[in-house]
Formats: structure tokens, C-alpha cells, sequence
């Protein structure tokens, strides 16, 4: 096989929604300081019965739809989570009985923000090796779950949801151009996990713990990081960044895509931004953003679409997706 194509998008969010003002109410802060700081003026969170699993199923089912397929059509699922239902099971295996095609691979990856860039890039090589034929790569999260709410420098960036796509894998077609997954960087860097991470975990201290960040040191890495490796992609595809129809970039904060954009050279109009709705939704992040786009209509087919998200780790990586 020559690569893998994208064929549909779905996405899901939890039913209620938090604003800025309603935050205010329990924690110091206010809609003026959270909006100037991040461009988040509200975030979805999970309520009862609603995990990332449901999320996830929900997303995967809007994907499957959106191109006309069932459950039974997949073979391969890839759920990035840094929030799953439990510490094992893999979640994707909840989201595979859910759909009713449990026989297939399932798996879960745990790469935070960056974690839907791994998925597409691990199910892109196993659709290219003939390990699967079709896949669903999703990311969820119910970040809400994991939030110190005291803590008025990291609760208010957080929110919950997820995103599906369907790839399928492909041919060579003759007289086409191009298209589905064309270049892929990923990177990690260990040495920085004290600037983004949870303070729990089973082997540690079997609780589950919170989210602590130190948020200036994480936004000079983040712009010098994506910066970086948009370039790697765009070098390994023999594309110029003028030829990039739109980037969906991991919605963090504003102040990061503002900031990536204008050191790339990248037109803001040419940016999708959800951050001021969706918050920061870690591994949903960019799949959801690039739903919201195509079913808006901005997004279309034979858009070339770069890819690009950082996290704790740290990792970061970009993808390049013609569609």
C-alpha cells in the first residue's frame, strides 16, 4: 500500500457546558483575566454516566457515518487518552465492544496533547503494512477528572470531548495527486517532565492525582518545539508553507497559536482556532478542531492540512494530510 487516506471525521462533546463567569463563581478568577491570558471563554464537562470511553464511541460513530460505514468496515482502532476509564483495559477495547467489532486490534496511546498526532502516525504505518485495512484513530478525554479545581492557573484551561477519523488504507492511483497522510515528525523529550505532568499514577502513588504545569516555561517550549517541527514536515514533503491550505493546531491557548502562526510565516485566516470553546481537550484537541472545520464547511476536500500539537512529556510532532 502507498499510505492511508482520510475518509470522515466525527466528533462529541459532553452535554454541559461551563462558562468563564460560572468558573468565576467558585474559583479566583474572572471572564476579563482567563480570556486576555488564553482565549477560553468556555469548556464542555463531563457529567454522570459521560467518560471518555462514551465520548470516544460517540465520536467514532459520527466518524463512521459521516463516510457511510459500520462498525463491522473496521478493523484497527487507535484511542489517544491521557484520561482512560482504567488503568487497564485499553479504553479503545470499550469503544470497540460499544461499536460491535470486537475481533479486530484495539489499543490505547498515551502521549497526551500530542497523543492523536501518534495515533494517526502509528495507524497510517499499520494501514501502509497491510496489518489493517481500515481504521478509526480517536482521541478522548475527560481532562475535568484529573484538575486541581483550587487551582485557578490550570482548572480554567481544561475541558472535556473527543474526535474520530476514519483512514482507509490506500492504492496507487494513477493521474491523482497525492493524498491522505504525506509526512509525519513526532519527538519526545523526558527531561522535561516536571513542567507538565500528573502527580499520581498506579506505580507511584496508586492514586490518581492532578494536572500541575508551569505554564510560561511550557509556552516558550511549545512555540520554539511546533515551530520546528512544522518545518521538519513541510522539508520531509517537499511543500512550502505558502501551498498549506489551513493548519488545525492543538488548542491550548491562543497566545501559542498566535505565536507559532506569526513565526512560520502562516496567515491567521489560514489558522483554526476552537480554544475560546472547546478549551484545551489534550488528545481531542485537534481532532475535534478539525471536525468542527470540515462540518462547518471551511475544510473541504483537496485541502492540504498540517497537523501540529505539544504535551507533557514532553512530545510533540506534526502531520501533514491531504485530503
Amino acid at each position: 500500500m502507498s499510505g492511508s487516506r482520510l475518509l470522515g471525521s466525527g466528533s462529541a462533546l459532553p452535554r454541559r457546558v461551563v462558562t468563564n463567569e460560572e468558573l468565576a463563581a467558585t474559583v479566583d478568577t474572572s471572564d476579563e483575566w482567563i480570556v486576555e491570558r488564553t482565549g477560553i471563554r468556555q469548556r464542555y464537562i463531563a457529567g454522570e454516566g459521560e467518560t471518555t470511553a462514551s465520548l470516544a464511541t460517540d465520536a467514532a460513530r459520527a466518524a463512521l457515518a459521516d463516510c457511510g460505514l459500520e462498525p463491522g468496515d473496521i478493523d484497527l482502532i487507535v484511542l489517544a487518552t491521557a484520561t482512560p476509564d482504567n488503568t487497564f483495559p485499553a479504553t479503545a477495547t470499550k469503544v470497540q465492544h460499544a461499536l460491535g467489532c470486537n475481533g479486530g486490534i484495539a489499543f490505547d496511546v498515551a502521549a497526551v496533547c500530542s497523543g492523536f498526532l501518534y495515533a494517526l502516525s502509528v495507524a497510517d504505518s499499520m494501514l501502509r503494512s497491510g496489518m489493517a485495512r481500515r481504521a478509526l484513530v480517536i482521541g478522548a478525554e475527560t481532562f475535568s477528572r484529573i484538575l486541581d479545581w483550587e487551582d485557578r492557573t490550570t482548572c480554567v484551561l481544561f475541558g472535556d470531548g473527543s474526535g474520530a477519523v476514519v483512514l482507509e488504507a490506500a492504492g496507487e492511483r494513477a493521474g491523482d495527486a497525492p493524498a491522505g497522510v504525506l509526512a509525519t515528525r513526532l519527538h519526545a523529550d523526558g527531561a522535561q517532565h516536571d513542567l507538565l505532568y500528573v502527580d499520581g499514577g498506579p506505580s507511584t502513588t496508586r492514586t490518581v492525582g492532578h494536572l500541575r504545569m508551569k505554564g510560561r516555561e511550557v509556552f516558550r517550549h511549545a512555540v520554539v518545539n511546533l515551530s520546528e517541527v512544522l518545518g521538519e514536515v513541510l522539508e520531509q514533503a517537499k511543500v512550502s508553507v505558502d501551498e498549506i491550505d489551513w493548519v488545525v493546531p492543538h488548542q491550548a491557548n491562543r497566545r501559542i497559536l498566535d505565536a507559532t502562526a506569526k513565526k512560520l510565516g502562516i496567515p491567521p485566516e489560514k489558522v483554526i482556532v476552537t480554544v475560546d470553546v472547546h478549551a484545551n481537550t489534550s488528545a481531542a484537541s485537534v481532532p475535534l478542531a478539525f471536525d468542527t472545520a470540515r462540518r462547518d464547511g471551511r475544510i473541504g476536500p483537496g485541502d492540504l492540512v498540517m497537523f501540529e500539537a505539544m504535551g507533557g512529556g514532553f512530545t510533540w510532532g506534526a502531520s501533514l494530510v491531504r485530503l
